[in-house]
């Protein structure tokens, strides 16, 4: 019995050993099943293009579309370093050159009272159809007498001419007894032509003086032509070959200073100016005589600012320009502009100049616009200075060097 329970033993352990066995087998097969399998492959993504997709890190074309093998990678190449840039200055346009101006020659003055004759009988042959109608109109009684003294009256002559050449003609007519109209005619002229007088020295002074240039001043009211005058008065010395300098000294009204090189550029004559509005006239003014001198013009005409003659401050500052004038050069010229057409006014005007600077003569401007030619005689008279020039109209060259027969000729033509 106890052999048989040792076998059954024996039977048992080699039994459950083989079945020990028998199960570890089937579970290494498994396993090695498991290890041999592939793996499953991963996602796909489509990443460039249509046909293109990447696996992982490895790429694959679709066989069905190409059958071209894919580009071996490329090694990127390096980026250059970029070249610097050079930005050339701005160029700026070269400044236009100014154009020029064409250089006139005025024609020369001597002649110009003549040649302008008919538009001063125009304008003042109010007063001398006048005078000779009423001379010519019969008997000269008193009551003739009193409309003559009248007529001369309203053409500006004044009460001392007007006396003076009423008393000349009666007594010519008490002489010659009856006289015929050309006889009064010629008598009126006469006398008119003393009282103009023919005698007073109407020159310019536009010569050198030594080893300097002859000095203009020119003042005048605002409105008078006064800087027009001084561009036109450079014309008439241009046309008598001088050498001018003009000083644009009025440096209180904007255009002045632009409007006298206007004028001065047209016939070829320099001007002196400042570059600042509202500058020291006195100093333009010096600066302008000293280039004269410097360059050895036989002229320099001074601009000054027109003012109103009751304005003692302004006169006051013209006083100092002409002393700023006189450290350097004599004053041989100071010129007064004043407008005919004012008449009385005008004289008053002239009056309160010649307090403050010694004027030596009297520019009329404006003398074709009015029928007051016996404003010519007052001014002389009261002033003591003679009309040097006339103004006869709005041309360049319709400034005129007073004559006095020829303005006599057309008051009576």
């Amino acid at each position: 019995m106890d052999s048989l329970w040792e076998i059954l033993t024996v039977i048992t352990v080699v039994v459950l050993g083989g079945l020990g066995l028998l199960v570890a087998f089937v579970r290494g097969s498994a396993s090695r099943r498991r290890t041999a399998a592939p793996p499953a492959p991963p996602r796909e993504e489509k990443v460039r293009g249509a046909n293109t997709y990447q696996a992982g890190s490895t790429a694959r074309i679709d066989t069905s579309k190409t059958a071209e093998p894919p580009a071996p990678p490329t090694t990127p190449r390096p980026t250059p370093e970029p070249e610097p840039v050079v930005v050339a200055p701005p160029v700026e346009p070269e400044p236009a050159a100014p154009a020029e101006v064409a250089i006139e020659r005025p024609e020369s003055a001597r002649n110009r009272m003549g040649r302008l004759r008919s538009r001063l009988a125009a304008s003042n042959n109010a007063m001398g159809k006048g005078l000779l109608g009423l001379l010519a109109g019969g008997q000269l009684d008193e009551a003739v007498w009193e409309e003559v003294e009248d007529t001369l009256l309203g053409a500006d002559l004044g009460v001392e001419a007007t006396t003076e050449l009423v008393d000349a003609l009666k007594r010519r007519v008490q002489v010659e007894g009856s006289a015929t109209p050309e006889q009064l005619e010629g008598w009126l002229h006469e006398e008119l032509l003393k009282l103009v007088d023919p005698t007073m020295d109407r020159r310019i002074a536009a010569t050198r003086v030594g080893d300097r240039p002859a000095c203009v001043m020119v003042v005048g009211v605002n409105g008078t032509g006064k800087t027009t005058s001084v561009g036109k008065l450079a014309r008439v010395l241009v046309a008598e070959d001088k050498d001018v300098v003009l000083g644009a000294a009025d440096t209180f009204r904007a255009a002045a200073a632009d409007q006298l090189q206007t004028w001065g550029e047209r016939v070829g004559v320099p001007t002196v100016r400042s570059d600042r509005e509202g500058a020291d006239p006195a100093a333009v003014a010096f600066d302008a005589v000293k280039d004269a001198a410097d360059v050895e013009a036989d002229v320099v005409i001074i601009d000054t600012a027109g003012r109103l003659h009751n304005k003692v401050g302004l006169m006051d500052e013209l006083s100092k320009v002409k002393r700023v004038i006189e450290k350097q050069s004599a004053i041989d010229e100071c010129l007064l502009v004043l407008d005919a057409t004012t008449g009385q006014n005008g004289l008053r005007q002239a009056e309160v100049f010649a307090q403050a600077v010694d004027i030596t003569g009297v520019v009329l401007t404006k003398l074709d616009g009015t029928a007051k030619g016996g404003i010519v005689v007052l001014i002389q008279r009261q002033l003591g200075v003679p009309v040097k020039l006339v103004g006869l109209g709005e041309g360049p060259d319709d400034l005129a060097p007073f004559d006095p027969v020829a303005f006599v000729d057309a008051i009576l033509d």
